[in-house]
């Protein structure tokens, strides 16, 4: 009687097909430190796509950071966004899909020289990469 039960739920598992989409390239991580001359970003060179911005403040003083696009390739959409604020010693990340362009890293006191981030063409597909999302 069990049997003949589970013979419908079993039979509707996995008949169709399902679209194989691409994924989107694996986020990448981009370093920033606050210093009270200047930030530091690593990478400074990358591929377009998604990145999480992670700030560190090694000042003195509460820092916001913002990450905005200065000359855009293609038209690009504008970008600009901001931490809240980072208390000395803390850290903070912001998440953006950058375009294929330049953009700057800034700090709230404008005697810190901010950081310059070339981003090039469009990073390889996040697909055939193991334990990834």
């Amino acid at each position: 009687m069990v049997a003949l039960a589970l013979t419908p739920v079993i039979a509707g598992c996995g008949g169709d097909d399902f679209a194989n989409d691409e994924r989107p390239a694996t986020t990448i991580t981009v370093a920033a430190v606050v210093t009270v001359k200047r930030i530091t970003v690593s990478p400074a060179r990358l591929g377009a796509g998604t990145v999480e911005l992670l700030a560190s403040n090694q000042t003195a003083r509460s820092q916001r950071v913002q990450l905005r696009s200065v000359r855009l390739a293609g038209g690009g959409a504008r970008l600009s966004q901001r931490t809240g604020p980072i208390n000395p010693g803390g850290t903070a990340s912001l998440k953006a899909d950058l375009g294929e362009g330049t953009y700057v890293v800034s700090a709230t006191s404008a005697a810190i020289e901010p950081a310059t981030i070339v981003v090039g063409p469009r990073r390889a597909s996040g697909s055939d990469r193991l334990l990834q999302p």
